[in-house]
């Protein structure tokens, strides 16, 4: 029953609002400048003496061409060298982290991303894991999940291996769209030739997981034309499909000011790609796991939203959330304790920074007790969408419905209109809330207010 969804318009039209995609709590909008290296060094000496397992996340954010769509921290530049200066940063970086933590602590997760991670030269990325191996103790029997993100542009077949060699076991793949006026539209031609050869050598190499990332809005996008890319994505079976909602923010992302917002579809038009793509990978044996993400019945992360031990971080769905995640680079977030922290954005500033033999920490937070029972509560809504009060009550010692008391009045709406089942017990996702597990979250979001939301994309 976990993978049932409701395709139901009227509750979508009603809930479908502005709002955080919780890949944290509090989200990274809240983050503030009281944020010191300081805090990080005393987080990181905390996990040491937890002996707590890592995740590691690296960003490479050049890219030698511009997506109009992208919302990511980049550097587009054709020029290969800008990214030594960087590395040299990066290592040292990583030199004064991993010094405060323990050689003991197991690296269970490492994802690169970016940007390309492999606009790297084959040396530049067989050094940088030479790097994080020799100060971070990371796994050399393939049991981790070590995962690259991949623009097919720019990797070929000895690439692939490159990186299989290096113990990476999971490639996340960038697609979009298959139709070419979309992808002139948004300045990303790429050919579904050039993603399958990236595919077949990920096979060939026995890379564990291969995930695909499509949008549904973008210019020139219709339901007719997305739903060929969704057939033609099947045909590659990948493991895991991510299918974004595409915000068309260009206030806030420079890039998408090059969009003309008279090709994006209607908001009708989208709900019907969405219903549509929902129909063809559920058919397709994919079980909706929420926010967008689509697995195989035996992939980890529907396996854990059965077990009810799926999770959730600033690398989206995991079974890897007990670690504490350590980012790395320039913007890059990390969620150690009960601290969140994140690098300076700018580049020039970063490696300003860390050539003063200074940590690059820019902002973050550290949370409180009610941050630390909303994360929880957010975090079983999202993740497996279900919400024993109990559980609540005894790791914080409160009272569930006395606690939030200000929000039982729109849970029982919410269960009224059948989003959710309701009781003085728990509280259940229903198959119609399925798709708007994020509106039921925004419910216990105590930071979230109405003249905020224009900063956040719409649910569905």
């Amino acid at each position: 029953m976990l993978d049932a969804i409701r395709w139901d318009p009227d509750l979508i039209r009603r809930y479908d609002l502005a709002g955080p995609r919780y890949t944290s709590y509090p989200t990274a909008m809240q983050f503030n400048n009281q944020v010191s290296p300081f805090d990080l060094l005393h987080a990181l000496r905390e996990s040491r003496k937890a002996l707590r397992p890592l995740s590691l996340y690296v960003h490479v954010p050049f890219c030698a061409n511009i997506c109009y769509y992208c919302a990511c921290n980049k550097v587009i530049t054709k020029d290969r060298g800008r990214a030594q200066p960087y590395l040299q940063r990066l290592e040292q970086e990583i030199q004064m982290i991993a010094c405060h933590l323990d050689p003991k602590q197991k690296v269970e997760q490492l994802h690169f991303g970016g940007g390309t991670p492999t606009f790297l030269s084959h040396d530049e990325l067989r050094h940088l894991m030479a790097t994080l191996r020799q100060h971070f103790n990371l796994l050399d029997d393939d049991s981790g999940d070590y995962g690259i993100e991949i623009d097919p542009r720019e990797a070929d077949w000895s690439t692939m291996g490159l990186l299989r060699e290096l113990g990476f076991n999971r490639v996340s793949i960038g697609l979009q769209d298959l139709d070419p006026d979309v992808q002139r539209a948004v300045n990303r031609l790429q050919s579904l030739e050039e993603t399958r050869a990236v595919i077949e050598a990920a096979r060939t190499l026995q890379f564990r997981s291969i995930n695909i990332d499509l949008i549904y809005g973008l210019p020139k996008q219709t339901p007719e034309a997305f739903a060929r890319t969704v057939d033609e994505v099947i045909s590659l079976q990948p493991d895991r499909l991510s299918v974004f909602n595409y915000a068309h923010l260009p206030e806030r992302f420079m890039p998408q000011r090059r969009i003309n917002t008279s090709d994006l579809p209607s908001p009708a038009a989208k709900l019907q790609m969405l219903e549509r793509t929902i129909e063809q990978l559920t058919g397709a044996g994919y079980r909706y796991i929420g926010m967008d993400h689509f697995a195989l019945p035996d992939d980890e992360l529907a396996i854990a939203q059965e077990e009810s031990t799926l999770q959730r971080n600033f690398q989206g769905y995991t079974t890897h959330g007990h670690c504490d995640l350590v980012g790395l680079g320039v913007s890059a977030i990390s969620q150690i304790g009960d601290l969140y922290c994140q690098n300076d954005s700018d580049l020039a500033n970063y490696q300003h920074t860390l050539a003063s033999d200074q940590l690059a920490t820019h902002r973050g937070l550290l949370c409180n007790q009610d941050d630390r029972i909303r994360r929880e509560v957010i975090q079983q809504i999202i993740c497996n969408l279900h919400l024993p009060f109990a559980h609540i009550e005894q790791a914080f010692n409160i009272d569930f419905r006395g606690y939030f008391a200000h929000q039982w009045t729109m849970l029982e709406t919410m269960a009224a209109d059948g989003l959710i089942a309701l009781d003085d017990r728990q509280l259940t996702v229903l198959p119609a809330g399925r798709l708007l597990v994020r509106s039921v979250c925004m419910v216990f979001d105590a930071y979230l207010e109405q003249q905020t939301r224009q900063r956040y994309s719409r649910v569905i």
